[in-house]
């Protein structure tokens, strides 16, 4: 019995964390379960349009696919601009599941800072909602090296605002594919989200969130907040603050 044991204490050295026993902690992880448990279970309420969790998942496929096509990869920066609408939340998987870093910008920043925060992250694409045409317009102009940019046209929006960019984001979700092959980061310290502050001290400072972190703040918060199992809620706080918790 005593040998016995030895020799077990003596392997368990050797057990170390492979596709069996380890998952790296995600965030988006969340929604390849949710798509497959509850298909048909509302996902996204937007004015009339109805997402399922199928195509939520979906949706979030095609765009990680259409930023491959691109060239977009691990550990490049996608920038984005804009309300709490589909598109947010879905760059906030399709994004990281290439490995790539979202940057949620302030929608109350002004031309300037917004330009300073595209060219000091290194954005390779820019996703905005024309509503912010009078600032991302000339923030755009002041950049050396020009991203991508992708025009989210709300139809729920009748206000003034043109396209920026040179391509609109359901044309471009078009180019992706649904069952677009994406994995895991290999690393669950790999970054996920590049925020910044809001300057109010200076140029604002970039703050790199990983793949762990944030989901243990999505579990802690669902936790802290007593959630009830399948509810039904509205997010209002602007998705770019903390990125949505």
């Amino acid at each position: 019995m005593g040998t016995r044991m030895r020799k077990a204490k003596g392997n368990w050295t050797s057990l170390k964390p492979g596709p069996a026993n380890f998952n790296a902690l995600s965030p988006v992880s969340f929604l390849p379960r949710a798509a497959e448990i509850f298909p048909e279970r509302v996902a996204v309420i937007h004015g009339t349009t109805r997402y399922r969790y199928r195509q939520l998942y979906a949706r979030a496929c095609r765009l990680a696919g259409a930023l491959a096509k691109q060239g977009v990869k691990r550990g490049d920066v996608v920038a984005a601009m804009l309300p709490n609408v589909p598109a947010m939340l879905e760059a906030h998987y399709g994004v990281p599941m290439l490995g790539a870093v979202l940057n949620t910008i302030n929608t109350r920043l002004d031309a300037d800072t917004v330009g300073y925060i595209l060219e000091h992250g290194e954005a390779k694409v820019f996703i905005t909602d024309r509503v912010f045409a009078a600032v991302t317009a000339p923030a755009l102009k002041r950049l050396k090296r020009k991203p991508l940019v992708i025009d989210v046209d709300d139809p729920l929006y009748t206000g003034p605002g043109e396209r920026v960019g040179t391509v609109e984001y359901e044309k471009f979700l078009s180019e992706g594919k649904p069952d677009f092959g994406w994995s895991l980061p290999p690393s669950e310290s790999d970054p996920i989200a590049l925020n910044y502050t809001s300057g109010t001290t200076g140029r604002p400072k970039g703050v790199v969130y990983h793949h762990r972190g944030t989901f243990l703040e999505a579990a802690g918060n669902i936790m802290a907040w007593a959630m009830p199992a399948q509810p039904v809620y509205l997010w209002t706080l602007p998705m770019f603050h903390c990125n949505g918790w």
